[in-house]
């Protein structure tokens, strides 16, 4: 029988049709296992691996001399929920219960767990938990079902005392930390520094974590009993600082319960030997379940605990500028060194009247030596005003880093301010006026520096024009030997073009200050000759002023390396008692004599005074 030639092509056709759907899967198989294999076997891995994160053992922190730990970390337990593990109505029963045996508000536990109840990972919901409560979640294991805990190590700030703003503290990360850190291995749920050096070397002591794969359904759930792959996790770095801790006691106590700042430089190499601002508070705060409310206590306290004033606050730097001005004085020639001004205690400018500190009859007549010694304002205003001139006053304050950050190894620094006709003009709509240049030459008006600055000012003046680049890093260690893996070396920040016998003749007239000037009664001692310029700044406030003081000592050696340069701010908010001077003599007899502070006190003869609230007896 003949086939129908119809038939035959709709044959044909449907044999062209199945042998092109079989080239084309060919094809697309060849393309999938060949082509772009690895790809989906990657994909596939994905799917089937469940990963979990083993934090890293965090870097300890220790002073110069690299014995006791200043940080370290405390063993703790961090509790999970599973939601999956738990019948649905039975969770906000666990929720409750889980919040009783912790202590911690139920409102904590219900923010960190997910809307959704479909998920198969624990979920932290509690860190810094008691072994006492962790044996009280044990014994009611049976009533508490997807819940479990770990093994999670806390900081411990070893009763740190000052050393809290320059330490810092650690916190959870936030969203908007995650998206600057994200590409450096940063997530969520991570505990990061938020201040100091914990936040500042972050990297160096977070080490790197390890983790644990296991074989689990799209949903999480392990199935498979097969060989788990874990990856150790590396330790951080340990962190050697340059601070001496014996020196950092001796400063905190010298400031005593006195809003303000001390800084000890070493300016040769630009070593940070000690640092106090106080108010200070205790970082082991931010261990604790409530960490909001006591940031946000702390945050709300009028006294500023958190601010560490050596770097984030700025203060006029009054009669220690004139070292700024002795020496612009004489690199430009601007006015003779023996050429002398007359004081009377008080003259007439601008219709108004303008009193130095010392009222009539005054200082008399004083040469640039005496002035500087007797910090007579009338001179430099004179001076400042006639001779040398705003630009040059701003130039020089600006050479000796006023104005600029010191790049302190330390977040939240600020850079001061120095006030330029310029910007007067700009912010006030008005002129530059001669009474401004007077301001200016004393060290009051608009300028702002830092007690940081301030010791910076001193070290240039030291090291004949350099300043090195202020630094708490030391020493980089291994973990697990103790080695050295790097060590900071001194880096000039500045150097300035300032004629070196200029340098040495201020330093000269900074001496005469102790010798036979205002500081001659509490910084004279007999275990080291000081050098250095006392200020009180003044906030228009009756009665009350702030006390600097800012000096070196030796004050000549044959090795430059033992000098150390101290900074010292008492704010006016303090009951007036010119203070600054006294805790500089106190540091100093402590550093040069190897004495701790209460021999200090007694071999100076301070101690009448009382230390802890700053008030005579």
């Amino acid at each position: 029988m003949e086939e129908n030639p119809r038939s035959l092509r709709r044959i044909a056709i449907m044999k062209l049709i199945f042998i092109g759907i079989f080239v084309i899967y060919s094809l697309k198989l060849f393309s999938m296992q060949i082509v772009q294999g690895d790809q989906y076997r990657a994909r596939a891995q994905n799917i089937v691996n469940s990963v979990t994160i083993i934090p890293s053992h965090r870097g300890e922190i220790y002073d110069r001399s690299f014995t006791d730990p200043l940080v370290l970390n405390t063993d703790s337990f961090a509790v999970s929920i599973t939601l999956d593990e738990i019948e649905k109505d039975k969770i906000p029963e666990v929720i409750d219960k889980v919040a009783e045996i912790i202590s911690v508000p139920r409102e904590q536990i219900v923010h960190k767990l997910p809307e959704s109840t479909y998920l198969y990972q624990p979920v932290d919901v509690a860190a810094n938990v008691s072994y006492t409560a962790i044996a009280a979640l044990a014994e009611n294991a049976d009533v508490l079902p997807g819940v479990s805990w770990q093994s999670k190590p806390i900081r411990n700030y070893a009763n740190i005392g000052s050393l809290s703003h320059i330490i810092g503290y650690m916190g959870d990360i936030t969203q908007d930390e995650i998206i600057l850190l994200y590409n450096k291995g940063y997530k969520q749920g991570d505990i990061i520094g938020k201040a100091g050096i914990e936040k500042q070397y972050d990297e160096l002591l977070r080490g790197k974590t390890g983790k644990e794969t296991r074989t689990v359904d799209v949903r999480g759930r392990q199935i498979s009993e097969g060989e788990m792959q874990r990856t150790a996790p590396e330790p951080g770095k340990n962190l050697v600082l340059t601070i001496d801790r014996r020196i950092q006691t001796l400063a905190e106590k010298a400031l005593g319960n006195r809003m303000g700042a001390v800084v000890v430089l070493r300016p040769t190499t630009g070593e940070i030997l000690a640092m106090v601002s106080y108010p200070w508070y205790d970082p082991n705060l931010f261990n604790q379940s409530d960490m909001a409310s006591r940031y946000v206590a702390l945050v709300n306290d009028p006294n500023k605990p958190l601010l560490n004033r050596a770097i984030q606050s700025n203060y006029p730097p009054a009669s220690t500028f004139k070292i700024v001005m002795t020496s612009a004085v004489l690199q430009e020639n601007a006015f003779s060194t023996e050429q002398k001004v007359n004081c009377e205690g008080e003259f007439e400018y601008g219709g108004r009247t303008w009193r130095c500190h010392i009222r009539k009859p005054g200082h008399g007549w004083l040469n640039l030596q005496n002035a500087m010694a007797q910090s007579c304002d009338i001179y430099y205003w004179i001076v400042g005003r006639d001779y040398v001139g705003a630009d040059r006053i701003i130039s020089y304050a600006q050479d000796y880093g006023f104005g600029s950050l010191t790049n302190i190894d330390l977040p939240g620094e600020i850079a001061g301010f120095i006030p330029t006709p310029l910007w007067k003009d700009r912010r006030f709509h008005e002129r530059w006026l001669g009474g401004d240049t007077m301001n200016m030459s004393i060290g009051q008006g608009y300028t702002l520096v830092t007690p940081l600055q301030m010791a910076n000012m001193v070290a240039m003046t030291v090291n004949d024009g350099i300043i090195y680049t202020p630094h708490f890093l030391k020493e980089v260690r291994n973990p697990q030997s103790g080695d050295v893996d790097a060590t900071v070396k001194p880096t000039i920040l500045h150097k300035s073009d300032i004629a070196p016998w200029v340098f040495r003749t201020v330093r000269s007239d900074m001496r005469g200050v102790i010798t036979n000037g205002t500081a001659r009664y509490p910084l004279n001692i007999g275990s080291i000759d000081i050098a250095g310029k006392t200020g009180t700044g003044e906030v228009g406030l009756e009665g009350q002023w702030h006390s600097w003081f800012a000096a070196f000592a030796p004050y000549e050696t044959n090795n430059p390396e033992e000098r150390i340069v101290v900074s010292v701010i008492v704010e006016a908010v303090n009951q007036w008692e010119w203070w600054a001077p006294y805790a500089s003599a106190i540091i100093f007899q402590g550093v040069f004599a190897n004495q701790i502070y209460e021999d200090a006190v007694q071999t100076l003869g301070f101690q009448y005074l009382v230390p802890a609230t700053g008030r005579r007896e």
